[in-house]
């Protein structure tokens, strides 16, 4: 152990954990982190090697005889039956019955969606009723015929911490410097400080922003694989992540049918992943955006207000140096045709994506650090109890181009840096210079992508400042177009002119000033083209209870030009899954070119071969007369799901097709337009072979 180790667990004892023993694990499982964090304090809180092997065993042996796996639900549940009871680690839902008149528990892998549940679990333990949480759990079988469920949770041990002490913690952090606790917060999210610079290290604190200051409004977009989404989907669960799929008001604002309100009254930060690929189809749902990025209310015929922040994660495949330099382009241009000038002047920072470092093991740290759920406790207190905006106010001085909502955004920028690097204390005067002049940096990229947007000077104000503790007054700018003069001075468009909407017409394309001339220039074509989207791989999880996914909304992008698909999933076997691929079929058949179909697919002892066959063999007929021929092969030792496609796409999902809640009735809505159906957790991996 090295210094900052041996404090951490002599000031933080069994609140810190070795995040090497942490790698080990998760590559070769996936679970969630603060699972796999749970076990190895449980059984690895030791600096002894021969302790730490034998805990490491125990982990291992717990996942492999207590985790649920998506596959093994019939085992599970096959557990339970014959030995009585069973302990299993999942993840746990609790809805309330109208029509029944009570509340019914659903485990997400264990994949049963009627389990009685006491009312002490869900009176106890709030976010079961409200996205579920991971819990250590012991189903019992249910032996009485008469009662209409099988399964009902006996005991439950939520994988969280039961009691939060935030003055242990602030009393803690007095022990550490400045630098201490900020490298103490980076190897709790797993990183090595001293592989990074003094900026990667800001933009990460910045990443963590909107865990700790309400409404706090936030962008990245970058390249793929530097670890956007992690903050959001793994390290708090007090934080949401929506992945692609449509954004309605009903699901993110408010139902007016139930009289619910949305993803923003329950949780600390509804981060959007794919942000790019979002489809908006109501206008109304940006108008309550726009409101609610504002100020933190809404109205849908009630007035609603929340502390929700709203962080925004997507990807750029331009080049940054040929954006910057372009009058045409500007660094917005990946976010949907809805999000207009109001939505981003509402960005209180925008982190440059482009200067974080892939994600590689080569910045991966093996010393300690918090454990990931006590740090998430930590920032869930700081963002509902704290408020340093104020002592911002107070303190900072900023220049006299900094506006209305630039200082608002400057300001939280500051504020949540407090919280995170001085959760009880004050910063120095040359430690509060640093965090304003990185928030004026990250508020002016918003303006200045405006200002570029913009036909006239509204946004034209862009040399930002601010007035340091030396008296000086220091203009900020950003490193990526501090020497571009289409950003610093956009050319303005006549404002007669017939202006047509920005996806609709060709972009102009010139050649930027390169002194070095060695970047690739680009061409003058001022000829409007109609372009086609270019497919691009994509890694997304799908969520408990999210909408919008449809085979036709996954696969058919992919199928451009496909003569053959090729299908390995060992769960085609009950009545829906075959209805599923029947649906799946008929997203192929409508490409228009495909003339093949191979399905390979399991089966067990249990597994009505011949009315499997039988259902089968209806299919293949009806696709023969749609000239489409259909092989199928039986291999009891299947595994793997992934969907082939000839023109070199992959597709795989976790679930594989299998990945929808069953209907409650077949008379609701979902039952037979699957982008209206429910689903169940699961990741899809959309790659092409020849980028493997």
């Amino acid at each position: 152990m090295d210094v900052l180790d041996q404090k951490l667990n002599s000031i933080f004892e069994g609140k810190v954990v070795r995040k090497d023993l942490l790698h080990r694990i998760k590559k070769g499982t996936n679970v969630p982190t603060f699972v796999l964090e749970f076990l190895l304090a449980k059984y690895c809180a030791s600096d002894d090697p021969i302790e730490i092997d034998a805990g490491m065993e125990a982990v291992l042996a717990t996942l492999q005889d207590n985790y649920v796996r998506p596959d093994e639900a019939n085992a599970a549940q096959s557990k339970v039956a014959t030995k009585g009871r069973y302990r299993f680690i999942d993840k746990v839902h609790v809805r309330y019955v109208e029509k029944e008149k009570r509340h019914w528990a659903a485990l997400e892998n264990f994949n049963s969606q009627r389990i009685a549940i006491s009312q002490q679990f869900y009176r106890d333990n709030d976010r079961i009723l409200e996205g579920g949480i991971w819990a250590d759990l012991m189903i019992a079988h249910n032996d009485i015929e008469e009662d209409d469920y099988a399964f009902y949770i006996e005991e439950l041990r939520p994988i969280q911490l039961s009691r939060f002490d935030f003055d242990r913690y602030a009393e803690g952090y007095q022990e550490f410097t400045r630098d201490e606790w900020l490298e103490a917060i980076l190897r709790t999210v797993g990183l090595e400080p001293a592989k990074l610079s003094d900026r990667q290290r800001f933009h990460y604190i910045a990443r963590l922003a909107s865990l700790v200051e309400p409404n706090f409004n936030f962008i990245e977009l970058g390249p793929r694989g530097t670890g956007k989404s992690y903050f959001f989907s793994e390290f708090s669960p007090y934080s949401t992540l929506v992945s692609g799929g449509q954004a309605t008001k009903a699901t993110l604002f408010y139902n007016n049918a139930r009289g619910r309100v949305g993803l923003v009254g329950f949780w600390d930060t509804v981060a959007f992943d794919e942000v790019g690929g979002i489809k908006i189809k109501d206008a109304d749902t940006i108008q309550i955006m726009k409101d609610f990025m504002a100020n933190g209310r809404f109205s849908r015929g009630v007035e609603v207000i929340a502390d929700a922040s709203l962080a925004f994660v997507g990807n750029i495949d331009m080049s940054i140096e040929q954006i910057v330099n372009s009058s045409q382009y500007d660094l917005f241009q990946p976010l949907p045709s809805e999000f207009d000038l109001a939505v981003m002047d509402r960005f209180a920072c925008y982190l440059p994506g482009w200067e974080m470092p892939k994600n590689s093991s080569e910045f991966l740290t093996n010393n300690y650090g918090f454990i990931t759920d006590y740090l998430a406790e930590a920032f869930h207190h700081l963002f509902q109890h704290t408020n340093r905006y104020e002592e911002v106010s107070k303190r900072i001085r900023l220049g006299s181009a900094v506006e209305g909502r630039d200082e608002k955004g400057i300001k939280k920028i500051v504020a949540a840096f407090l919280k995170i690097l001085h959760p009880a204390g004050s910063p120095t005067d040359q430690e509060f210079d640093e965090y304003v002049a990185y928030a004026v940096e990250s508020r002016r990229r918003v303006k200045e992508q405006m200002n570029k947007r913009k036909p006239d000077d509204e946004f034209a104000r862009i040399d930002l400042s601010y007035i340091g503790g030396n008296g000086k007054e220091t203009v900020v700018f950003c490193p990526e177009s501090k020497n571009s003069t289409a950003t610093q001075n956009p050319r303005r468009r006549v404002l007669d002119e017939e202006v047509k909407p920005r996806r609709a017409r060709a972009p102009k394309r010139e050649v930027p000033n390169h002194p070095t001339g060695d970047t690739p220039s680009l061409v003058q074509d001022n000829t409007p083209v109609e372009q086609t989207p270019l497919l691009q791989e994509q890694h997304f999880t799908i969520y408990y209870g999210a909408t919008g996914y449809s085979y036709d909304s996954i696969f058919s992008p992919y199928l451009q030009g496909a003569k053959a698909v090729t299908i390995d999933d060992p769960y085609i076997r009950m009545p829906h899954q075959i209805q599923n691929f029947v649906r799946f079929c008929e997203t192929v058949i409508k490409a228009g070119t495909v003339k093949r179909i191979d399905l390979t697919t399991g089966y067990d002892d249990g597994t009505p071969l011949a009315e499997i066959q039988d259902k089968l063999e209806d299919l293949k007929q009806s696709l023969l007369e749609m000239d489409v021929v259909l092989d199928i092969q039986l291999n009891p030792n299947l595994h793997d799901r992934e969907v082939r496609i000839d023109n070199g796409w992959v597709i795989k999902i976790g679930r594989g097709l299998d990945f929808y809640q069953k209907p409650g009735s077949w008379f609701e809505v979902g039952a037979n337009d699957l982008s209206l159906r429910k689903c169940l957790e699961t990741k899809v991996d959309i790659f092409h072979c020849n980028g493997r």
